[in-house]
């Protein structure tokens, strides 16, 4: 059975399409919108899917309508808007990379932005805006110094995986040195924050989010071809037109404003990026970057996990960040096992 089908438009215009990949994404976008109702249905006031839906298409009674737009929609929302950011930062470093670890969990962006936010907290006492805020500035600084040091004649692979890691170090040291100044208020509040949690999100951290994938997802998308290209080699990408630098820079950037964003939203979930690309890329048996499937899988995996914590534990009990980190850990164990008895690492 052929995966890829030739489409023609009525202009003239012909393009491919992987069917297989289609069909993958469109099913991981089922999942994550079913998560999502399930999940705005739980709670300590229970409301079945059914209402759930209802009360979201604007039938349903003014108390349910209160819980579900008020409380629990904010809530999901920047689940699935994290999970689709992560998903994209995640694929797009692994592709450029050309390593499967070469994810912002493992180049130390979101110890960037967990810098960034210790030092509002802890420095200056700042509002909650105000470590978003923090968090956003500190991960595109570490961006930035990790470009800078793995620039030579270029950015490539290996060498931007083990300057992040080496960033992602120093950077650690920073955030415990951060942790030790701070009194015992902010220190809570600290550790609480950099655990990764979507409690108490609200309208307030959907909009910016929003705005920016809707900036973003569509210039990534755009510049897919390149990205497909580059994973080929620079060689070729330039001997069939592509602009390797200028790509590889535009979509470093889009990664590490996606990567930042959405740690700003809810702190520092890990592994998703690491996970979602990968998981995408075996489910669709493609051998590209798989941007549209690992979004979606990346809000699936966020919201699911969200709902686990919750029914396991309760709201506030377990953040989804622990529930990501552990499963996150046990597949980032296996792929190691994995690429080392393929003789990669």
């Amino acid at each position: 059975m052929k995966t890829n089908r030739a489409v023609r438009t009525p202009g003239g215009l012909s393009f491919r399409v992987d069917v297989r990949a289609l069909v993958v994404a469109v099913l991981l976008l089922l999942v994550a919108l079913t998560a999502s109702v399930v999940l705005i249905g739980t709670g300590d006031f229970p409301i079945p899917a059914a209402d759930v839906i209802r009360t979201l298409l604007g039938e349903g009674d003014p108390g349910r309508e209160f819980i579900v737009t008020e409380l629990r929609l904010p809530r999901v929302l920047v689940g699935l808007l994290v999970g689709v950011s992560l998903g994209l930062g995640g694929a797009l470093f692994q592709s450029i990379s050309r390593n499967p670890l070469g994810s912002p969990d493992v180049l130390g962006l979101g110890q960037g932005a967990t810098a960034g936010a210790l030092v509002m907290i802890v420095l200056f006492s700042g509002t909650a805006n105000q470590v978003a805020v923090g968090a956003l500035i500190g991960g595109l600084v570490t961006g930035f110094a990790i470009y800078v040091l793995a620039w030579k004649r270029g950015v490539h692979g290996y060498r931007l995986v083990l300057v992040g890691i080496g960033v992602s170090a120093i950077v650690t040291a920073v955030n415990g040195y951060l942790l030790t100044k701070s009194d015992i208020v902010d220190a809570a509040r600290a550790v609480v924050w950099m655990t990764g949690s979507l409690d108490g999100r609200d309208w307030d951290q959907v909009w910016p989010l929003l705005a920016l994938c809707v900036i973003l997802v569509p210039l990534v998308l755009a510049n897919s071809r390149g990205l497909r290209m580059m994973e080929m080699g620079d060689d070729i990408s330039y001997a069939l037109g592509v602009r390797v630098e200028r790509v590889r820079l535009l979509l470093m950037l889009s990664a590490v404003l996606l990567t930042a964003s959405a740690t700003a939203a809810s702190g520092p979930v890990g592994f998703v990026a690491l996970t979602a690309p990968q998981l995408a890329r075996r489910l669709t048996r493609s051998p590209g970057p798989n941007l549209v499937a690992s979004m979606c899988m990346g809000a699936a995996l966020l919201v699911s996990a969200d709902w686990i914590s919750q029914r396991a534990f309760g709201a506030e009990q377990l953040p989804v960040g622990v529930v990501t980190g552990v499963l996150g850990g046990v597949y980032l164990l296996w792929l190691l096992v994995t690429e080392r008895k393929a003789g990669r690492i």
